[in-house]
């Protein structure tokens, strides 16, 4: 059998306010006597029996809650020091001191006596000094060394070994795991002698595969139920990229410069020297005589510089101004012309008719040619039809860009479904593993399970005179469910384990039957129970406390805490019911020096 792993002693830096609490090695009795007659039928009495086990769940640094007396009423509690002493099981000791100002802070000693007090040592003597709050659970973890709760730290089990009065209403679920089963169920199972790798592994696959579903179906909801076939997304994709490539192909022969240029070349090579000399005249001359026609219309200016300017900007063609600048300076010149000018205008515009007829009749055919060739750039149907093949560019390249984000989603969907499908395998695969785990505990007699079964049922029928059963089993989806339940005259499954009196015997009985199941393994072997014989008639009250003593006798530490009120009446009333030396602290409520922390209650 491993050594101690006990509570030693509990004390502060105040121990006129808080006593130093001595625990011995076998049972530990807090009792709070009511001595006025007026406090007899209170259901509570504050004297502070509950809050030692809170004081301990402090001293095992418990983590900072607003909720916590000592948080919630800072202003009294300040400057407390507290200071717990735990006896290890190589019968040395560890001090561990935790201030409420500075809560996070952690010192600790390592010490061969016991029963020490340490509230005046300087900081400095300390082994381990003001540890920060994580760090300082990971060392207190080590110094434990209560090997038989890993993987899990050792917070995970105090909560069975200091219940509190809340903690009484579930065996199994305590009130700290009020969060998904996946937290605690592991542990549980672990404690009980179950493969609980396996079932921390079956709620991870289940994790995973929710939260694979989930995006699944955020996927199918972005899809909009449109969900094709891939085969056909990718056909449907493969014709639209080859639409726009033969789109591209003829936006890209719309390219002006390349064709001016070629005819600009033609020109040059073809038509000699005297055409183009005539060419650039009778262009002259046109314009002059379009001037003196647009001037002659009074101002009436049928070409919109801004609207060519669009058109040219839109078809690509910029030619930096030019049309702009020409035409502006021509509505300028219109502007200027006087009625005194008419007739000049007149005259000089039949002259130009006559040199023009000259001109035209001389280039014939080649200016018919030229004129062809130049066409494009004033004529508007071109820029229709590239416009058109633009615009068809912009829907084919807008659907190819959706079924493109479409066979991505169906890609990633299909992934998906190969991974929901691995891990729905997997997770059938460890809920057989489990169900083959909890089977073979179940019927192994020598299991650990099994021990911890029957100490669990002998505690219950030793006390109510009723069978009790603790059964673990896989439920439809794999997790495992605890039952603890009473059973009758025919080892039927009764609702007596509903009332309170009876779910708080179950606690009891399950946490005296966990530890003495793990005497030979490196675990805790103290207990504290609040309020242990509430509600229990006489006889109940002394077959508990038999038990609790032989369970003392093995080796474990129990602590309880309970109202005079409530010790069992004894036929022979000159034995008290428990030893001097087993009641470590009494409370009383004959005014402040009675209560735990020696002031007003809070």
């Amino acid at each position: 059998m491993w050594g101690q792993m006990k509570l030693s002693r509990l004390y502060s830096n105040k121990p006129d306010l808080f006593e130093p609490v001595d625990f011995v090695q076998g049972l530990n009795v807090i009792m709070a006597e009511i001595r006025l007659p007026e406090n007899r039928e209170k259901d509570t009495h504050n004297l502070g029996k509950t809050t030692l086990g809170r004081l301990l769940d402090f001293g095992f640094l418990a983590g900072r809650d607003a909720k916590f007396f000592l948080f919630k009423h800072l202003d009294r509690f300040r400057d407390f020091v507290f200071f717990l002493e735990i006896e290890l099981e190589d019968a040395s000791f560890v001090t561990i001191r935790r201030s409420v100002e500075e809560a996070t802070k952690i010192s600790f000693k390592k010490h061969e006596a016991g029963h020490q007090d340490f509230s005046a040592l300087s900081i400095l003597a300390w082994d381990h000094q003001d540890v920060a709050f994580e760090r300082a659970r990971d060392l207190l973890d080590g110094l434990l060394d209560w090997r038989a709760l890993k993987p899990w730290s050792y917070r995970k089990g105090l909560g069975y070994l200091l219940r509190s009065q809340e903690d009484f209403r579930e065996v199994f679920q305590l009130r700290k795991f009020a969060s998904k089963h996946a937290d605690w169920k592991p542990f549980l199972a672990h404690m009980l002698g179950f493969n609980a790798k396996l079932i921390a592994s079956h709620y991870e696959k289940e994790d995973e595969l929710s939260k694979r579903q989930d995006t699944a179906q955020t996927i199918k909801n972005e899809l909009g139920g449109s969900i094709e076939d891939i085969s056909k997304i990718e056909g449907i994709l493969l014709l639209k990229q080859k639409e726009a490539e033969k789109k591209q192909k003829l936006l890209d022969a719309f390219d002006f410069r390349a064709q001016d240029k070629d005819r600009t070349k033609q020109l040059v090579d073809g038509i000699d020297e005297r055409i183009a000399t005539l060419n650039s005249e009778r262009y002259s001359l046109t314009q002059n005589r379009k001037k003196i026609l647009t001037s002659l219309e009074e101002d009436q200016i049928l070409f919109n510089p801004e609207e060519a300017q669009r058109l040219f900007e839109e078809a690509g063609v910029l030619f930096k101004g030019q049309v702009k600048k020409d035409f502006q300076q021509l509505i300028a010149f219109n502007r200027a012309i006087t009625d005194e000018r008419r007739g000049y205008l007149q005259e000089e515009r039949v002259e130009i008719e006559a040199e023009l007829k000259r001109v035209n009749a001389e280039l014939g055919s080649l200016g018919k040619k030229r004129s062809d060739m130049l066409s494009f750039l004033s004529e508007t149907d071109i820029f229709g039809k590239y416009r058109q093949v633009s615009d068809e560019m912009v829907t084919l390249r807008a659907d190819i860009t959706s079924l493109e984000r479409q066979r991505g989603f169906l890609h990633r969907l299909q992934e998906l479904r190969t991974d929901i499908r691995a891990l729905t395998e997997a997770r059938g695969h460890l809920q057989t593993q489990i169900e083959a785990d909890v089977e073979k505990q179940n019927s192994d007699p020598d299991s650990l399970f099994s021990s911890i079964r029957v100490f669990f049922s002998e505690i219950v029928e030793e006390v109510i005179d009723r069978k009790a059963l603790l059964s673990v089993s896989p439920n439809q989806a794999g997790h495992l469910e605890f039952k603890a339940e009473i059973l009758d005259e025919s080892g039927n499954a009764t609702s007596a384990d509903l009332g309170y009196t009876y779910r708080k015997l179950l606690c009891i009985a399950f946490d005296l039957a966990v530890l003495r199941a793990h005497l030979d393994d490196k675990f805790p072997r103290f207990v504290y129970h609040d309020g242990v014989f509430e509600s229990l008639d006489d006889r109940k009250k002394e077959n508990l406390l038999a038990v609790i003593h032989r369970y003392a006798e093995l080796g474990l530490q129990p602590t309880i805490t309970l109202i005079d009120s409530d010790l069992p009446a004894r036929a022979d009333d000159d034995e008290p019911v428990f030893a001097a030396d087993e009641i470590v602290v009494t409370l009383h409520d004959e005014g402040e020096r009675g209560r735990l922390f020696k002031f007003k209650a809070w």
